[in-house]
């Protein structure tokens, strides 16, 4: 039905006549002369239309904004060189010798000008796909998932489905169930991850497994979440760590070289404590230069037990950030962040404007001065490496909250005085730990299939608390592009573990029975990970929410505007499924 995309005639067609299929992005009526930008997937293309070709030109004065057309014309360069530089066919344009119109639209509910509500863009979302803007990032979404396969299925991956229809797996978050129909009162539950399939594939003899796959968690949305995500997901048999972070890091490598010919060079590591210590976060944007200066020990004798207490509690922290050139903070500004830190459990933000370094404590400016002798001041300077015109920052309190409030504060600093530099910084996370506490009890820190990093069962039994697991995340620009393990294949660690997560054995078997049961045949070393193929497109296109990479998204009440879904059953349905629904009482 038509030659060639609009956005790919250029002046290699000139003199030839051509057909396009598209929508009007826009029409000018030049007194006589009928302007168009006929616009499809690939680009846009000015067409013409001429008096001296009444016909055509009479169908042109219908057109409007998005309707659907077919025409027919011969490409020509535009008068007097006048190139368009914004557009990729911006060397030629197409007098119009004939025109169909496919259908008419009426007038949008979308303003292409201006910004819409994410509920107007969702809920006419084919239409906000249309913008060039959202198109390209589908399409780039498309070559990057076409970059991914060819790269994994070089390296001999085999690309193997895993069930949507399954059993619940321990991801963190709440399952979607499924009821079944012919197993009245028993349910399915999505899939949060293809963890314990791919591990039975491992232990099946396929030894290099991918899947790019749709994953399902109930859980709160924010700007990097969904009901329903889609993971670059793999795993090995025979390889270590190492192994897999080699090949991983040069798909990534790989990826930026073709799709934004950028080049990453080598991932530096980092362990999971390092990360902590100095960015409180084990995803740390590498391109803020500020960091977390620790100083309880210099703070541990002063009278002001808001320094003190901390200084001298093995679970608290002292930690402070020179921000350069903050010294010119207003009052108000430093009462904002005190308040910015807050949301974080810290119950306030000391500190301490350096106006004069030479001039010791006299060129210093805080209330909190008067509790700190000159030697405590002198070795905080020191530490600090703070310059005149430099503010310090201040956290003191537990040492979970003192990480989270200043690893946070670090980041809005960093935004608000403008800091970040270079466009790109990759490194990999390692050493994580084996368990977290919390309410007493010892969880997973990433699942319970993950293996500790030189230790047996023994070892790991006899002091669980410190043990560090085989793990590793890949983290880009403060973001966690993936992250994955070495599995465990051994059944004497994997009932270690459970064991020290207070799972008994009945309850072991009866939720990863046929796991467990897969580890007694010769179950082989294992290891793989997971990416997030919605952030990483989201970062490489410049986007601020993956929404904005994905086709049909949900909002963050996890409904589809589009289709009003989720929306209620009919009572036949649910019937044949054995389900009451209890309504909620009217308000």
């Amino acid at each position: 039905m038509r030659t060639d995309y609009c956005g790919n005639i250029d002046a290699s067609y000139i003199g030839q006549e051509v057909t396009l299929c598209g929508w009007v992005n826009k029409r000018r009526d030049l007194g006589g002369l009928i302007f168009i930008d006929l616009r499809d997937r690939e680009g846009v293309v000015q067409v013409v239309f001429d008096p001296d070709l009444p016909e055509v030109q009479e169908e042109a004065n219908k057109l409007r904004a998005e309707f659907c057309v077919k025409l027919t014309g011969k490409v020509r360069a535009r008068p007097d060189g006048q190139k368009n530089d914004a557009m990729r066919t911006g060397e030629i344009e197409i007098l119009g010798t004939g025109l169909e119109i496919y259908s008419k639209s009426a007038v949008l509910p979308l303003d292409w000008n201006q910004e819409n509500s994410e509920e107007q863009r969702l809920r006419y979302r084919y239409l906000d796909l249309r913008r060039p803007v959202m198109t390209q990032r589908l399409k780039f979404r498309a070559q990057v998932t076409a970059a991914v396969r060819r790269y994994l299925e070089d390296d001999g991956f085999l690309d193997i489905e895993t069930p949507i229809l399954t059993k619940a797996t321990p991801e963190g978050a709440r399952d979607y169930l499924v009821p079944s129909r012919t197993h009245k009162g028993e349910f399915f539950a999505l899939p949060q991850s293809p963890q314990l399939f791919k591990q039975l594939l491992m232990m099946s003899g396929m030894d290099r497994y991918y899947q790019i796959v749709k994953c399902f968690r109930d859980e709160d949305l924010r700007a990097d979440r969904q009901p329903e995500f889609t993971q670059i997901d793999l795993e090995t048999t025979f390889l270590d760590a190492e192994g897999v972070m080699n090949i991983t890091e040069g798909m990534i490598r790989n990826l930026f070289n073709k799709m934004l010919d950028v080049e990453l060079g080598d991932f530096p590591r980092m362990t999971y404590a390092e990360a902590m210590r100095r960015y409180g976060s084990d995803k740390p944007d590498l391109r803020n230069p500020l960091e977390l200066v620790d100083v309880a020990d210099l703070l541990e004798t002063v009278e002001f037990k808001v320094f003190s207490g901390p200084a001298t509690d093995p679970k608290g922290r002292v930690a402070v950030i020179r921000v350069p050139g903050g010294a010119s903070m207003s009052r108000k500004q430093i009462d904002e962040y005190t308040k910015f830190v807050g949301i974080y459990g810290a119950k306030g933000l000391a500190w301490i404007k350096v106006n004069e370094q030479a001039a010791g404590q006299e060129g210093l400016q805080s209330p909190i001065l008067k509790f700190l002798s000159e030697d405590i001041t002198d070795g905080i300077i020191s530490r600090t490496g703070a310059q005149a015109g430099d503010i310090l920052l201040f956290g003191a309190d537990n040492g979970t909250v003192v990480t989270e409030a200043m690893g946070a504060l670090r980041l809005k600093l960093g935004e608000d005085f403008d800091l970040l530099e270079g466009e790109w910084r990759p490194l990999w996370v390692v050493d994580f730990p084996m368990f977290e506490e919390a309410d007493g009890q010892l969880h997973a820190l990433h699942h319970p299939f993950t293996a500790p990093r030189g230790l047996s069962a023994e070892e790991l039994k006899a002091n669980p608390a410190e043990a560090l697991s085989d793990a590793y995340d890949m983290v880009l620009n403060g973001v966690e592009l993936g992250g994955g393990s070495v599995r465990i294949h051994d059944q004497s660690m994997q009932s270690a573990v459970f064991s020290i997560l207070g799972i008994e054995e009945e309850e072991a078997k009866a939720k990863f029975g046929f796991l467990l049961d897969a580890l007694q045949f010769g179950a082989p070393p294992h290891a793989g990970l997971a990416f997030g193929l919605d952030r990483l497109v989201m970062l490489m296109t410049g986007a601020t929410s993956i929404r904005d990479v994905m086709a049909f998204p949900k909002t963050t009440t996890a409904a589809c505007p589009l289709t009003s879904a989720p929306s209620a059953a009919n009572p036949q349905q649910l019937a044949e499924l054995a389900i009451d629904v209890v309504k909620k009482n009217a308000e």
